[in-house]
């Protein structure tokens, strides 16, 4: 597998299929079919559609086996996870992205351990910190400003 970065995005559909293929290493046609039929109640072409999709994105390998089809990933799963959070965090305003990080942590399920990780790193972070962020939604040279 893949340890690039993930330079393609993926669709919140093609998110579900990447999740089963990640989750089992890999998976035939068939299995991701049954489970993702089951768990949104979707049809088979548009699994397949979506399957196709992520093939032509190089997000899934594919080998026939049979007259089966086995798919397995081509990109690291946190890898991607990582990329696509980052992708959503750069079209924010710098100077919001804690608030709104916040906001998803308090929604968010965690372990005891990512909490512990999550204090750890920001502990790391805090000497390196400005005192406030610059907001980025504006040429540097402008005189107009985020309201906080």
């Amino acid at each position: 597998m893949s340890n690039t970065t993930l330079t393609v995005s993926i669709s919140d559909a093609e998110w579900r299929v990447m999740r089963i293929v990640w989750t089992l290493n890999q998976a035939d046609s068939h299995t991701i079919i049954e489970l993702l039929e089951r768990q949104h109640d979707w049809k088979a072409p548009t699994i397949k559609t979506l399957i196709g999709r992520l093939v032509k994105k190089g997000a899934l390998a594919t080998t026939k086996q049979g007259r089966q089809y086995i798919y397995t990933p081509l990109i690291d799963e946190q890898t991607a996870m990582d990329t696509a959070l980052q992708t959503e965090l750069d079209q924010m305003c710098a100077m919001h992205r804690g608030k709104a990080l916040t906001h998803v942590l308090e929604q968010t399920e965690l372990s005891q351990t990512d909490i512990q990780q999550l204090i750890w790193t920001l502990t790391q972070k805090l000497p390196q910190a400005p005192q406030m962020v610059d907001c980025d939604c504006l040429p540097a040279d402008c005189e107009g400003s985020c309201e906080s």
